[in-house]
């Protein structure tokens, strides 16, 4: 308890699944957070049951950032610890994958990445640091059938991050990717785990609290290190 206590954190996508698990997590952990999603039923309830804030955002209009900064330092000051963790997948084989499918899937998992980092860089410096957790995944490291453009954007913000970190080290802000394999939320279920979950030498699903566990780590303990993948996956990428 109190690992980061009074420290300012933003969720996106929080409404729900691993967001909702990191959300949980920061503020039992002392946290004032404030969970961003488009899903206002969901993410109000959320915040009322875990003492959190809830503002709605739509992670890939940048001016609803820029707005969502704002609110949040008037209110509560700089902000120290930003998850970006809001993505869309689209199903299609990449011949047949519609432009409206690819550019939706591009603008949330990846400039809505970008957009967040920007947002709030001259926030952390002001605070006097801060970290960014981006959440790419397992296909962020391998390729995935009939995910283009899911696994592009998450390549993306692997890349994304590694860049973020050079700029922003000297601010002293750390940023990293965190990559989830097969994980028990919303948006998997009824996929199932298949012969390559029974592969893998954690054979099982893994739940959001697992991942945001690995998310506390990275905002607390893991001062030495910046730019870096860190992986939730159940020993499915180490093949």
């Amino acid at each position: 308890m109190g690992r980061v206590d009074g420290k300012v954190a933003i969720v996106t996508g929080g409404a729900l699944g691993i967001g909702e698990a990191h959300a949980r997590l920061l503020a039992q952990e002392g946290a004032h957070v404030v969970i961003c999603d488009i899903l206002d039923e969901p993410g109000q309830a959320l915040a009322k049951e875990i003492g959190a804030v809830f503002m709605h955002l739509d992670v890939s209009q940048e001016e609803q950032w820029a707005q969502a900064v704002s609110a949040i330092e008037q209110s509560s000051g700089p902000i120290d610890i930003l998850v970006n963790n809001a993505g869309i997948a689209a199903m299609t084989p990449v011949a047949t994958a519609s432009t409206q499918d690819w550019d939706r899937v591009i603008a949330v998992n990846l400039t809505g990445t970008f957009f967040g980092i920007r947002a709030v860089a001259a926030s952390m410096k002001r605070a006097g640091g801060g970290v960014i957790v981006n959440t790419s995944s397992v296909a962020g490291l391998v390729g995935n059938r009939n995910l283009s453009a899911y696994v592009a954007s998450k390549w993306g913000v692997r890349g994304l991050t590694k860049s973020a970190a050079i700029d922003l080290g000297p601010d002293n802000i750390r940023v990293f990717s965190l990559h989830p394999g097969a994980i028990e939320t919303p948006m998997t279920a009824g996929r199932g785990g298949g012969r390559s979950i029974e592969a893998q030498p954690i054979p099982r699903v893994g739940m959001p609290e697992e991942v945001a566990r690995m998310m506390l780590f990275l905002v607390t303990d893991a001062t030495y290190s910046t730019g870096n993948e860190f992986i939730v996956d159940g020993g499915f990428t180490i093949k």
